[in-house]
């Protein structure tokens, strides 16, 4: 069968959604479960864009072995070069440059005639290939592109040495029937079209981006591009997860594999989605809470007799096993940490010890503490920058009632060392806290999007909180999980502002 290589970009398209803002940590540990997931290649970032990404690329490609790590430039020189610089050591060095090839993007964005953007297209390839074996070369927004052009264009790159060819449906306008006749027409069209990989790129701001790249593969495509849980600008983009199941249900008809390991996909899904900061649909495909819920009289009689009969997926072929009772207040800690290091996680003795310790605190007042509690307090371990001064949350405190004007306490140890306690007002009880927290930071404030959700089941269930603010003119998440939900609300707005200050003083050491 034919082998389709999944090349991720939840690093880099991934993160250019509104909003989400990973810093290098939580992109390492991102691309360290790309990795165990099985993903051909991984877009780590864009060098050139930011002192932040280029050292984040650069870490990522000297830490991933069994994937090729590339980044992202622009046909100019200087992007290029500074690609080099970040993914030089990689195992497999790669880069992925690209230019806008349809008319009104080479009119009014690049100011270009169709003749220079061959000519920049060109030359920009063969610079990239003085440095890099492996060349990928895409043509955005080709899907609004004139195919004569498009053809013409991809000839001449190919010629100059690119090694893989993408076809991007950027804005997510093309359809499934559309989109697998372009990858008929340049693989009946373009010279030498057979030496090189055809890889497929879509949005899914039409709802087809999965649609679209099925139908790609049908038509000879051997590479899919995308991100998990689909996340991306606008619409956001195919979702490798649906794409690599689908390919696996549908064995029988599409003949292809893609070498993920998909008993990693719930795993890879949560943390993503818990590192963005960017929820799950409940319907969601795949990894959506109720992917597996059956609700209705006639399903459930049906799934008792036969699971089969509505369950084409099963919950264990995507990692998503019934949840267990794995530990509980009386485990010591090896038991603990042979536990973490089966989930995955590879820790510190100093980051163990305060896993263990949070663990230990937890489990003297939950009753049952689940796979997913322990995913959320290894997780939290695992990306936190420990060398960096923060604000610590020490207590807060809530009067609350219903006659009376919520009023909250916190004391906190702020970056200097010096322990603050501060009390405020808000029409409830978690914008008093904001606003007493707001205080205690000493700048405005703006709260952009608060949620809060339950990590698992049960009254007793861990609360995730998280904040999306602007502070200092820029935008911050921040996200905590514990029992009292106020107490991570707290936390999560404390965590929003510590990124925001880490990532100040990161740019004011590279400069």
């Amino acid at each position: 069968m034919a082998k389709i290589d999944i090349f991720d970009t939840t690093l880099r398209d991934g993160e250019q959604s509104a909003g989400i803002n990973l810093n290098t940590a939580e992109k390492i540990e991102i691309a360290k479960q790309l990795e165990r997931y099985g993903v051909a290649v991984i877009e780590a970032g864009f060098p050139a864009s930011s002192p932040g990404d280029f050292e984040a690329v650069k870490q990522i490609a000297q830490i991933v072995k069994d994937a090729k790590v590339t980044g992202l430039a622009r046909a100019i020189p200087s992007d290029i070069l500074t690609s080099y610089e970040a993914l030089k050591y990689g195992a497999q060095p790669h880069l992925h440059t690209f230019i806008a090839t349809s008319p009104i993007h080479m009119e009014y964005k690049l100011k270009k005639t169709p003749d220079q953007v061959v000519e920049i297209a060109v030359e920009s390839v063969k610079l990239a290939r003085k440095y890099f074996p492996l060349v990928q070369w895409s043509a955005e927004d080709a899907t609004r592109s004139n195919k004569e052009f498009l053809a013409r264009i991809i000839t001449e790159v190919i010629k100059a040495g690119a090694t893989t060819i993408n076809i991007p449906d950027t804005v997510g306008y093309t359809t499934p029937a559309e989109y697998g006749a372009l990858f008929r027409y340049l693989q009946e069209t373009v010279p030498g079209i057979e030496k090189v990989k055809m890889s497929a790129h879509c949005h899914d701001d039409l709802g087809m981006a999965v649609a679209n790249s099925l139908a790609a593969i049908e038509n000879g495509a051997t590479q899919i591009e995308g991100t998990i849980n689909g996340i991306g600008e606008r619409a956001g983009n195919a979702a490798l997860e649906e794409i690599a199941v689908a390919l696996h249900i549908r064995e029988d008809y599409y003949q292809t594999h893609s070498g993920i390991v998909l008993k990693e996909t719930k795993r890879t899904s949560q943390l993503v989605s818990q590192l963005t900061g960017v929820m799950i649909q409940p319907n969601k495909a795949i990894v959506g809470r109720n992917a597996f819920a059956h609700e209705s009289g006639i399903h459930q009689d049906g799934m008792l007799k036969n699971p089969e009969t509505y369950e084409i997926i099963t919950p264990a072929l995507i990692g998503d096993a019934t949840t267990e009772l794995v530990l509980g207040k009386h485990s010591g800690r090896h038991a603990f940490i042979n536990k973490a290091k089966s989930m995955g996680f590879q820790l510190s003795d100093d980051k163990y010890a305060t896993a263990f310790s949070a663990f230990k605190d937890l489990a003297d007042r939950k009753k049952e503490i689940t796979e997913e509690d322990l995913f959320v307090l290894l997780t939290d371990q695992q990306v936190t920058v420990t060398d960096t001064p923060v604000y610590e949350l020490e207590s807060v405190q809530v009067q609350y009632g219903t006659s009376n004007i919520p009023t909250a306490t916190v004391r906190v140890t702020a970056p200097s060392g010096d322990v603050v306690t501060v009390s405020d007002t808000g029409a409830g009880s978690v914008e008093a806290i904001f606003n007493t927290l707001e205080r205690v930071v000493q700048g405005t404030v703006r709260i952009l999007d608060y949620r809060v959700s339950s990590v698992s089941k049960g009254r007793d269930a861990l609360g995730e909180a998280v904040v999306k603010v602007r502070f200092q003119d820029q935008e911050s998440i921040g996200r905590n999980a514990s029992q009292d939900v106020l107490e991570a609300s707290a936390k999560a707005y404390l965590n929003a502002i510590n990124r925001q200050l880490q990532k100040e003083r990161t740019l004011s050491a590279v400069h």
